[in-house]
This record gives structure tokens, sequence and C-alpha cells, in this order.
């Protein structure tokens, strides 16, 4: 199949203002979703006399404006734009299938700094927006590029509140009657982003006491020094206020990760593992397995596996992991970094739903998330991103290719080395781990080392 330019594994992303989100592709990309919509109106659009998309923002100052140009490229191809300002994905994604809505576009770089944006695309099912799919609306987009650079003047839009009044009421509806959270003091790291707009409101809504933090965005502070990527405030935080837990965001609060009330990080391995627990004691884990990334630790695939359960591995990128979910019938998978698919509830990953089956788990349990995790034993893992000038193949780096292939030899299959380019950023992401931390973290400087005397932006 040929190789999309413009989207990534999530979406189209870039710094705003600069291609592909100046102003003039923006409106490009909208008017090319918008023919893409109108052919395929019979097909993945919800049927409708005029086709309507979703748009949801998160809190960049750019955010704003992007959305409103897309709109009015939109408009020129007949589709209807309606706004539900500050959201998470996950409400676009839910309110799309919701809907009669033709597809949502959620404007965001997720945990990315504010000067990045990006625009995530949902067809009517809630479901990403599929390879096939984006192929077409990139030859929509090339073949409209050389038209007139004038882009039409951005179509003002009027946020309809109770949009993510509804997303909240079906996060709501999500926990069982008569668990209570009123014992529950939790701390709410909000990243300055999509949740600081839901977040506190839905905790306290459910009878949690929420301490906030980060919840007061100004346009650019979105992910600085706080949320999923920063979490050493919160883990502080949480034994301060003798609080039970603490859940992390990113920008577009669709991954979450959890500090215990001792201060201990628990990422998105932790909550496989005892979300996969749980789960196969009700009896409602499909297939006895759960999916993950090659990022997986060592230590969940091995605590699965006394549990008689099995870890399916995908390339890194919630899309992969809900593909094999799709193809294996799984109803649990998800990273490391956070981004976890309940799929009996949704179509996405979803930080909010995340933290409330981690707090039902708690409740009906009557256990401390230190003990839910007690039983994996992370191996130590080391995690270094090289910035890069260009993503080279590997293969054709023989520096970079031996210095993986020697430590894979090292290890054996008593540890992981995995080295990939990131699908949003120009980086070389190496992960290695093993039992022993000195080990581990002198392959992966190796490792770091060579990619830097090769590719060094």
């Amino acid at each position: 199949m040929k190789q999309t330019r413009l989207f990534g594994t999530d979406g189209i992303r870039g710094i705003a203002g600069e291609y592909p989100l100046d102003q003039h592709h923006v409106s490009l990309i909208g008017r090319a979703l918008g023919q893409f919509l109108q052919r395929s109106r019979s097909g993945l659009a919800a049927p409708s006399p005029e086709p309507r998309v979703l748009i949801g923002e998160d809190t960049r100052e750019s955010s704003r404006w992007i959305a409103e140009t897309l709109a009015a490229g939109l408009a020129q191809e007949e589709v209807v734009a309606v706004s539900a300002g500050v959201i998470p994905t996950a409400g676009i994604a839910y309110l799309s299938r919701r809907d009669d809505f033709a597809a949502g576009l959620m404007i965001s770089a997720s945990h990315n700094p504010y000067r990045d944006n990006g625009i995530k695309v949902f067809v009517h099912s809630g479901y990403k927006l599929p390879d096939e799919g984006e192929l077409e609306v990139e030859e929509n987009i090339f073949r409209l590029a050389p038209g007139p650079v004038q882009a039409p003047a951005a179509l003002r839009l009027v946020e309809d509140a109770t949009l993510r009044a509804r997303y909240e009421d079906f996060l709501c509806s999500l926990v069982p009657p008569g668990t209570d959270f009123k014992k529950l003091r939790i701390v709410v790291d909000c990243a300055n982003g999509a949740a600081s707009a839901i977040a506190p409101e839905l905790f306290r809504r459910l009878g949690a006491a929420v301490v906030a933090l980060h919840a007061s965005p100004d346009g650019r502070n979105i992910n600085l020094g706080c949320g999923s990527l920063d979490t050493a405030g919160l883990q502080a935080r949480v034994p301060a206020e003798a609080a039970d837990l603490g859940v992390a965001f990113d920008g577009d609060a669709d991954r979450a990760l959890f500090a215990t009330a001792r201060g201990s990080l628990v990422d998105g391995d932790g909550v496989l593992y005892l979300a996969a627990r749980h789960m196969l004691a009700e009896g409602r884990l499909a297939g006895r397995l759960v999916v993950g990334t090659v990022m997986a630790n060592l230590g969940l695939e091995l605590a699965l596996g006394s549990l008689g359960l099995r870890l399916v591995r995908t390339p890194v990128g919630d899309k992969y992991v809900l593909e094999e979910m799709l193809r294996s019938g799984a109803n649990l998978g998800g990273e490391q970094s956070g981004h976890i698919i309940f799929s009996d509830h949704h179509t996405t990953g979803d930080g909010l739903l995340t933290a409330l089956q981690v707090m039902q788990i708690m409740v009906r349990t009557g256990s401390p998330l230190d003990e839910l995790v007690s039983d994996l034993k992370v191996c130590p893992q080391v995690l270094r991103n090289v910035p890069v000038r260009e993503k080279v193949p590997i293969e054709r780096l023989p520096e970079v290719a031996a210095a993986i292939r020697a430590s894979q030899e090292y290890f054996g299959h008593k540890g992981r080395v995995v080295v990939r380019y990131s699908g949003t950023e120009p980086l070389a992401r190496i992960m290695v781990e093993a039992p022993d931390e000195a080990e581990v973290r002198s392959h992966a400087e190796t490792i770091a080392a060579a990619f830097q005397r090769a590719l060094g932006a």
C-alpha cells in the first residue's frame, strides 16, 4: 500500500503555523476531509441530509484558529462543523458515534509542547480514520494544493457546551450503581490541558474528594512541567495530601498515569496488570489475553503468565493495539505510556475512563493501589530519546545496527532491546530492559551515542 506523507501514527501533526499546519494547508485539509465525507456518506459517514463534523480542541493557543480554519474548509464542501470546545479526545470519539456526526476531529498534539498541534480524525463508528481513508484524504489534499493559495476566512465556531456534558454523563454511566467513591481522596494533575475542563468536576460529581493540580491553562502551559510526562510533583503531592490516589493526564487526556498513596508511580503496564487480574476474577477478560506493545515491560509478560494469561505485543501506537484487539477479540489492551483501551466501553484510549476503572477496582477490592500492583515485578528499563535530523532506516546505519545487535546478543532471552523512530517527533527512541540496571543503562547509552554520531540533530 502507498505510504501516507502527512498522516503519522496519530493523525497529522506539526508546528502550528508551519506546513502542514499553516492556514492554507489546514484549509485544504478541511476541504479534503469534506470531499472524502461527501463521497463516503453511504459508507463510513453517518446518514444525514447535510454531513456534520464535530470538532474538539485542547487548550493550546493555536487550537481555536486551526479548528475555525478547518471549519471554513469543510464549509466549502458543504459540510457543517459543530464545536464541542475544549474536550478530551475520547469525548470526540464517543460523541461521533452516539450522534449523527459523519466524523469527529480533535485538534491536539497530545503530550507535545504547546507550539505543536495536530488533527486527529475519527469516523462515525468512533474509530480512527483507517489507512485507506488517510490515503484518500491525502490524495485530495495534494490534488487541491496547486490551486489558489488564499485560504478562506476562518469560520467562527460557537461552542455547544451540552456536548461535553453528554460525554461526562457517559463516563458517569460506566460506574456501577452502589459504587461509593466518597472515601477516596485523589489528586488530579490535568496537565493544563483538556482534562482541566472536565476531570475535577467529574470526580467530585461521583463523590470523591479532589485536589486539582495544573488545571489553569493559558494556551502555552499545556504539558509544561506537569501531567503524564512529568509526574514528580504529583508523586510528592499525593502522600503530602494523605490522598489515596493520584492521576496524571496528558494534554488531550487520552492517557493516564497514577501515583499510589506512598508516591510510587504506576504506569500503563501496572494498569493493564491490575485490570486484567480483576477482569479475570469477574469472568470478563476475553480470550485470556492482553494486548500491549513492544515497549511493555518484560515483568508484565511474566506477571500475566503467572495468571495463565498471554501478552500479545504490537508496534508502538494505540491504533496498532486496537487493530490487534479487534483481530483477536481481546477487550483489554494498552501502552506503557498510559493509553488503555477498555473496548467493552469505548473505541479508543480514554484517560478519564481509565481513572474510573482504577478507582472502581480499588473500591470493590478494598485494596490500595500499591497492593494491587505488588505482584508486578518490573525489570529495570531505560528509555532514551535522541533527536535526529532525519529518520534513516536503521539497517542503513552500520554503527547503530551493530550496537543494537551486540546488546541483543549480550542479553539473549533475559532482556529486550527495542529501537524505533517516533511516529510524531524527530526522535530515535531506545528502550533497553534486563534484570541488571547498570547493564541496562550502559547498553542504552552505547546505542544512543551511536545514533548521535550518525544522525545527531
